[in-house]
């Protein structure tokens, strides 16, 4: 079975949703039949790679609340974060765009470190105090180094805006085909989809349902046919 998530790195819900899934995903019968695709949506997609601002700034901007009304959410994502075992900085963090991120997913993927950095990504923009934003692409090749993936590859992409560029783009388009507005938004099996950080439970029962669900391989014609197998071919039968 196959699991696709949405999710932007710049996405607090992703970080805790992520968490809630894999705690889900960990108790499941059958986690070792399951594969985890991680998929690119933007949050901000129209911002500038340099235009990096403070997480309160942005959210008083964008939604047009109180700076006391933004730290009391950002209070309240610490509180959900640490009850997943997640560290999670109620000050001091900044936003930006989270493009070069997506690309570099991508990249990870073909080398099979897609979890890897994604996790190192989220924990450096939502735990640690360096910014993931405003340090350039160094500080980017470094978490890349991290997630086991080669420096010096991780660089090229970075300096190649075409790069994986197409691969991220698409994941967007096919997420507004499917619907999802926000995210996290994780699809099992193309056949079910979750909106949002639900509780462990939602993805255990979504889990179990998918995986329940799943069509068993009908044979059709006769079971003594012939064809070829690890002990060989049938012999032609006559009239």
């Amino acid at each position: 079975m196959r699991v696709e998530i949405w999710s932007d790195i710049a996405c607090p819900w992703c970080y805790v949703g992520k968490a809630r899934f894999e705690k889900a995903l960990a108790a499941f019968p059958h986690r070792d039949e399951v594969e985890v695709v991680h998929r690119s949506f933007e949050l901000d997609p129209g911002r500038a790679k340099g235009d990096v601002q403070s997480v309160i700034t942005m959210l008083t901007r964008k939604y047009g609340m109180s700076e006391a009304q933004a730290q009391a959410g950002e209070d309240n994502l610490g509180a959900q974060a640490a009850a997943e075992g997640l560290d999670y900085r109620t000050r001091g963090r900044d936003h930006g765009n989270t493009f070069d991120m997506h690309r570099l997913l991508h990249f990870a993927k073909e080398h099979g470190r897609q979890d890897a950095l994604i996790q190192v990504l989220y924990r450096a923009n939502f735990a640690e105090e360096r910014s993931v934003f405003s340090e350039g692409d160094e500080r980017l090749v470094e978490l890349a180094a991290e997630a086991g993936l080669d420096a010096g590859a991780a660089r090229a992409v970075l300096a190649d805006p075409d790069a994986y560029a197409e691969e991220v783009r698409a994941d967007e388009r096919e997420a507004a085909q499917l619907g999802a507005t926000g995210v996290p938004f994780f699809v099992l099996d193309r056949t079910y989809g979750v909106s949002g950080a639900q509780p462990a439970e939602v993805f255990t029962q979504a889990l179990t349902q998918a995986w329940g669900e799943r069509s068993p391989l009908r044979l059709v014609g006769q079971e003594d046919t012939d064809a070829c197998g690890p002990d060989g071919c049938a012999v032609p039968r006559h009239g």
